[in-house]
């Protein structure tokens, strides 16, 4: 079902593409796809497989093939005499096919089976973990790029508006309303306008390419990014994914527990063993004869000296480092989120503030264009004027990117 939606969301992806234009939610999705770290997961899941048909082998009759030529210096003799019985062979051969069956090992097979899918469970939550920590990084480059995007826009408007100006300010020098070399200082504006717009296109161009080798994907320089408004719910519910690698990790500890304690299991195994030998079974016959034996065996480790209860004890104590990982995690975590509710709080206080701020300046910027069209003022002072609003027109809009990049943090942060 989670994949099915993950595919969803890439075909919406493509649509979007097509268009030109690149959501924060399709960096994310890109990001989990494309990243080279998210090729591990089929490796684990292939390591897994090979890892499990091994165990299943010991379920499997063993075979061993034994031969071997001896000489002995001495050989038994049977001390009656006209017994008629021969002694050994100095010389002596033999070669055997054995059989080992297990029958029962105790439970040791499936609980090694359930510790290594338990430690598939772990390694693969833990790439899930690696690829969640990439998206402040994606938050990061997005954001930096929604404000050079934003930031272009005011400059833009900013050019119209000198543009405009220009041509009143002309028309003022033909009929002698203003100074000379007023349409000079605005044409001179212009021109470090044009030295910003390809500063900001630098500045994009550096983080779109960097964006584009994080998701593995080209991006054209006309794709618009699509500028979103984060919602976000302050409250203290973290689901971060790390939590879960935490239970996992116990999970896992759990199942070697399990895994030593069936080790000292009794093991029934049947065998049976068939060769050909001079001699044979019989010591006393000197000719090559088949031979064979069939039988069970018990293994039991009846008494280890306490080497089971010591490992489990020192495995146990690995669930007490999880714990205490696990809260530090918790404890950092809310930590953030308490910092970044601040800045939340701050940010959205500077917006209210801008907007007043830039309010006033409309009005200042107002006067100052009647009074230049009249010839009170220089082009320079309208200029001033102008920049002063548009530098505030900046900071509301920096403020407001800055906002959002930190509310989506947020949700990163407390987990989404």
């Amino acid at each position: 079902m989670k994949k099915g939606i993950l595919y969803l969301s890439l075909f919406a992806t493509s649509l979007l593409w097509s268009q030109q234009q690149i959501s924060l939610e399709d960096c994310y999705n890109l990001v989990d796809i494309n990243y080279p770290l998210a090729k591990q997961n089929a490796l684990l899941e292939e390591k897994n497989i090979l890892e499990l048909e091994v165990i299943d082998k010991d379920k499997l009759p063993q075979l061993d093939f034994n031969a071997q030529a001896t000489y002995q210096s001495d050989v038994i003799n049977i001390p009656i005499p006209d017994s008629g019985i021969e002694p050994p062979n100095n010389d002596q051969y033999r070669a055997t096919l054995s059989v080992n069956q297990l029958i029962y090992a105790g439970g040791a097979i499936d609980a090694n089976y359930k510790m290594k899918q338990a430690s598939l469970n772990t390694q693969q939550k833990q790439v899930e973990v690696n690829l969640y920590q990439l998206k402040k990084q994606v938050n990061q480059i997005y954001f930096s790029i929604l404000l050079v995007q934003e930031k272009d826009g005011l400059l833009n408007s900013k050019k119209e508006m000198l543009q405009a100006k220009l041509k009143e300010v002309k028309s003022g020098i033909e009929n002698g309303m203003v100074l000379p070399t007023s349409d000079k200082v605005i044409e001179a504006e212009l021109l470090k306008i044009e030295q910003q717009f390809s500063d900001l296109n630098q500045t994009k161009k550096s983080l779109v390419n960097t964006l584009s080798l994080l998701i593995s994907k080209d991006i054209s320089k006309l794709t618009t990014f699509q500028n979103p408004e984060i919602n976000i719910q302050l409250n203290s519910t973290i689901n971060r994914p790390e939590l879960e690698l935490f239970q996992l990790k116990k999970d896992e500890i759990t199942s070697s527990e399990e895994l030593v304690s069936r080790k000292n299991y009794p093991k029934l195994y049947g065998f049976a063993t068939g060769g050909y030998g001079n001699p044979g079974l019989d010591p006393l016959d000197n000719s090559f004869q088949a031979l064979y034996t069939v039988g069970v065996k018990l293994n039991w480790s009846v008494f280890d000296w306490n080497s089971t209860k010591k490992q489990k004890q020192a495995i146990s104590i690995n669930k007490d480092i999880i714990d205490i990982e696990e809260e530090t995690f918790s404890l950092n975590t809310q930590i953030e989120l308490n910092q970044l509710e601040n800045d939340i709080q701050k940010y959205s206080d500077f917006i209210e503030t801008d907007s007043k701020i830039i309010s006033l300046r409309n009005e200042v910027l107002k006067s100052a264009a009647s009074q230049l069209k009249n010839g009170v003022i220089t082009s320079s002072a309208y200029i001033t004027e102008l920049t002063n609003l548009y530098e505030d027109e900046n900071n509301r809009t920096t403020h407001h990117v800055q906002l959002q990049l930190i509310k989506a943090n947020y949700n990163i942060t407390k987990g989404i």
